[in-house]
């Protein structure tokens, strides 16, 4: 089974104002449920986690579990929350009363959106991250590089909490060997505690319009060796990588990019472990509700 542990849906005139800066033109467009179905159907993927978009508003919320109860293919929802709110648990509570809220497995916020490095340091934010691990879910870490620290110091204060590194902290593929230096120090740091998970999504973006699978690999190489197959998990991060890649072609590039690895090892790269991290329930068409 092929689960995608990272892809978005968005209107963007419902308030995705990132989407407005430039170069975003061919993303800046209606992303919905029935054009996930036909991307997942040619792709072979089975299962997928929808997470947030960027749009850092809790109307968001309701629609987004409305498309997992709707659509079988959505295992999932990686919600938005502020984990600066200080009623999150009840923000929380709220949330899985709402149709669909059985699907809510997660949350995150645009962490790589504030300036401070140490952000995750916050005592406000460690509360809020608090609240994230009583009520059983994973938090996600969209952040940059320079942010690896700090995120593990939240993960080694914070043990009980699951959290799941998206897009491998953003490493600056498009800068080689340097890039790579850089960022894999502070990576293996995080991976140093077993209460965090990876994503491989978001790589080709990262290495820019002209990707190679040559470029990817020592960076998939080097999470692999940090992590191990058991903690990584594979993310189209569809439609931001049609930027620079198809969905298909997001998903052959990791499966080049990957060491040689046992069959087992494969299958929790591609679907095992976000299965597990996730506590992503079975789920058949008579579930829909």
């Amino acid at each position: 089974m092929i689960v995608d542990a990272h892809h978005h849906l968005w209107q963007p005139e419902r308030g995705y104002t990132w989407l407005d800066a430039p170069g975003l033109a061919p993303i800046r467009r209606p992303f919905t449920p029935a054009d996930l179905l036909a991307e997942v159907a040619a792709a072979g993927v089975d299962r997928t986690i929808l997470v947030e978009g960027g749009r850092c508003h809790p109307d968001e919320v309701p629609e987004f579990l409305g498309y997992a109860a709707d659509t079988d293919v959505i295992a999932g929802v990686v919600a938005w929350a502020d984990p600066t709110d200080p009623d999150l648990a009840v923000t929380l509570a709220g949330y899985r009363r709402m149709r669909g809220g059985d699907l809510l497995v997660g949350v995150r916020s645009q962490v790589q959106g504030e300036p401070d490095p140490d952000h995750l340091d916050r005592t406000d934010v460690r509360r809020g991250l608090a609240a994230v691990a009583a009520a059983g879910l994973v938090f996600d870490l969209v952040i940059r590089a320079d942010q690896l620290p700090a995120a593990a110091r939240a993960a080694e204060a914070l043990p009980e909490l699951r959290l799941v590194l998206d897009h491998l902290g953003k490493p600056r593929i498009d800068e080689g060997a340097a890039g790579l230096a850089a960022w894999r120090g502070p990576l293996q740091d995080l991976a140093a505690c077993d209460n965090v998970a990876a994503k491989l999504s978001g790589l080709v973006t990262e290495a820019g319009p002209q990707w190679t699978v040559d470029a990817l690999r020592p960076f998939v190489t080097a999470a692999v060796d940090a992590f191990g197959p058991s903690r990584l998990m594979f993310g189209s991060d569809w439609p931001v990588c049609l930027l620079v890649a198809g969905y298909r072609d997001v998903l052959d590039a990791l499966r080049h990019a990957l060491p040689p690895l046992p069959a087992s090892d494969l299958d929790a790269v591609l679907g095992g472990t976000a299965t597990r991290v996730y506590h992503l329930a079975p789920r058949t068409l008579g579930d829909r509700r």
